[in-house]
């Protein structure tokens, strides 16, 4: 990779977790951690990482994962959790800014994906978004389906936002329907300020997928977003449901014909400004 920030390959989107978190089905239920992770790290090429809340919730979990990208090398950076209607969100933000001192918080990501079709468009949600960009951080956003018109409704009207949409906004690939997800994912690739990321796809396809399955989303994805508004992220461990980290990595590097610089490192330091 070029452009002034090194030969580095950066998976934009992991997770560790404890085996206590209530979420985990059987497959997952045990620690993850960043000594799991590295070997994997290691065999396909990747030498950092961005370390995305994992659904617990909870403000202790991200000091927690500041503490831990702070002691490991390999995380870049840290997307926590926090309340987008937390009346004092501004001020948790910038705690755990000092925790660290500053760098290591790039963003943070509330589970949308839990509320209603229209939680994005909510006075208190607003206000919890702009507040986000106000601290130079990323809106992360973990959605469905249906959610997307509302993603595209909340970027166009905070222009000065960065988001960042999590698994392609979670498309139908098990059941192939193309079409309503394309109509829903064009609305926001229209918003400039939105960059989505190639993860999570192998859990959205299930058990037995195929690369062909996932062919039309990518291809899709990278027609209206363009190289520069999409990142490579593993979403690993959930995508051991259904895939081994090889080939998360391997599958995109298969449909796009490589690995572009931008999509699996450059954008990634750009939108989460990075300090590699």
């Amino acid at each position: 990779m070029t452009d002034g920030v090194g030969p580095v390959m950066i998976d934009a989107h992991q997770h560790f977790w404890t085996a206590d978190y209530p979420w985990l089905p059987a497959e997952l239920r045990r620690d993850f951690t960043p000594a799991d992770l590295r070997p994997h790290l290691t065999a396909a090429g990747v030498t950092r990482t961005v370390l995305v809340e994992a659904g617990l919730c909870t403000e202790a979990e991200t000091v927690r994962f500041l503490a831990l990208a702070a002691a490991t090398p390999e995380i870049a950076a840290v997307v926590g959790w926090a309340s987008l209607t937390d009346p004092d969100l501004a001020a948790t933000v910038a705690a755990h800014r000092r925790r660290t001192g500053g760098p290591l918080l790039a963003g943070i990501r509330d589970q949308v994906q839990a509320g209603p079709d229209d939680l994005l468009d909510q006075a208190a949600v607003r206000v919890g978004l702009a507040t986000v960009a106000d601290a130079g951080l990323v809106n992360e956003l973990v959605v469905r389906g249906s959610q997307l018109p509302s993603v595209a409704r909340a970027a166009a009207a905070l222009p000065e936002a960065v988001f960042v949409l999590d698994h392609l906004g979670k498309p139908p690939i098990a059941t192939g329907e193309l079409k309503r997800w394309r109509d829903r994912i064009t609305e926001v690739a229209a918003q400039p300020n939105v960059t989505a990321k190639l993860s999570g796809l192998v859990t959205e396809a299930g058990p037995g997928w195929t690369a062909e399955e996932l062919r039309p989303f990518v291809e899709t994805a990278l027609e209206l977003f363009g190289p520069d508004r999409l990142m490579f992220g593993s979403d690993w461990p959930v995508c051991l449901l259904t895939a081994t980290y090889e080939q998360v990595v391997a599958v995109p590097t298969a449909l796009l014909g490589g690995r572009p610089d931008g999509i699996f490192g450059r954008n990634a330091a750009r939108v989460y400004r990075l300090e590699l």
